[in-house]
């Protein structure tokens, strides 16, 4: 991996390419840490280009090339749409900059595994935006599963109650569309889908149903999961983005020999229930835990950028690196094969697809 460490009190430099609605989430993480520092934006569209330029007092482009060309940085946020982040991630290695990809890092495997190869050949860190790991009640919850207080986990489910309407995707032609985004499992629940496999373990098989029943898009607005777990855990994801008539919840609970918990809100942000057979410290935390961001994508940014400032000062190691969100993207991708083929799906998959 790199040897390009930056040493403490050097600002590490932040360009960010793509624009649009998760970026205000990136602009306001940057602000609130002394140590990193936005020096350039770009977006293909002129106009929100140059609106975050203007609000962040920095240069703005229309092209990645020139933006690499013209401001040095450090790392470069990758947040357009998810079909092109493979794309942008390697023409920003290539440029010697770390690359901060957005989720899903990318929609094949192929891509995914042409992103992380590049990143290695070019010696840059890959980090890929897994933030609701880091929401305080994940965190507890995932200490709970590595102490072994569950016993043996026996079932896991994950719910994403959302609601997309028409004009969400109306305002992109991307949005909705097999080549630059998938649907609700691959964009919305992605998040979800990577925090029942990161905490309950390997996937053995998936088992999938997708329909695409309001929304006027191609891929699914809603589906069901079955998961077979290595550990013989069995697993469900249930996702839709037709939920009435706002987001109801994004959960995800865990089942177990001598444990029971729930961590639910509208983005796994509150402990809904909290039961073990024997008292932890970290009992007494629950209350605290429970958050109340103001919209899905939580407060886990920052704590992301945190662990980015670490790795580059090379205090720490990635939260999510490249081969760790390739993970989820498997899983997603074997849900998809499954709904597409009607057969059980194991994994890894067989085909590189």
């Amino acid at each position: 991996m790199t040897e390009n460490i930056i040493p403490s009190g050097q600002r590490i430099r932040i360009a960010l390419v793509g624009c649009g609605r998760i970026s205000r989430n990136h602009f306001d993480a940057i602000a609130k840490i002394d140590d990193l520092e936005l020096v350039s934006v770009c977006d293909i569209v002129p106009e929100r280009a140059q609106q975050a330029g203007a609000a962040a007092g920095v240069p703005w482009f229309t092209d990645l090339d020139t933006m690499l060309a013209e401001v040095p940085s450090d790392a470069v946020v990758v947040a357009t749409p998810s079909g092109l982040h493979p794309q942008h991630g390697i023409t920003v290695a290539r440029a010697g900059r770390h690359v901060i990809s957005e989720k899903p890092m990318a929609i094949s495997l192929a891509a995914a595994d042409a992103l992380v190869q590049t990143c290695d050949d070019h010696r840059v860190h890959l980090f890929v935006v897994k933030q609701n790991r880091l929401n305080p009640p994940i965190v507890l919850l995932k200490r709970a599963i590595d102490r072994g207080r569950f016993g043996r986990i026996y079932m896991a489910n994950c719910t994403v109650r959302w609601t997309r309407p028409q004009e969400y995707y109306d305002q992109a032609p991307w949005r909705g569309t097999w080549e630059f985004d998938g649907g609700a499992f691959m964009n919305q629940a992605s998040h979800y889908v990577d925090l029942i496999q990161w905490l309950v373990g390997p996937v053995e098989s998936v088992m999938a149903k997708t329909a695409t029943m309001a929304r006027r898009i191609e891929a699914e607005d809603s589906g069901v999961a079955v998961l077979k777990f290595r550990s013989g855990a069995i697993g469900t994801i249930e996702v839709t983005m037709l939920t009435f008539p706002k987001n109801l919840e994004g959960s995800i609970t865990i089942l177990g020999e001598t444990g029971t918990v729930k961590i639910g809100g509208t983005a796994v942000n509150k402990v809904e229930h909290w039961q073990f057979a024997d008292y932890d410290d970290d009992d007494k935390l629950v209350e605290q835990a429970n958050t109340n961001p103001p919209s899905v994508y939580g407060f886990g940014h920052e704590g992301y950028y945190r662990n980015v400032v670490s790795v580059l000062r090379g205090e720490a190691r990635p939260d999510t690196d490249g081969r760790a969100g390739r993970k989820s993207l498997e899983l997603i991708l074997g849900i998809y094969e499954s709904a597409k083929t009607g057969h059980d799906v194991p994994l890894p998959l067989r085909v590189n697809i």
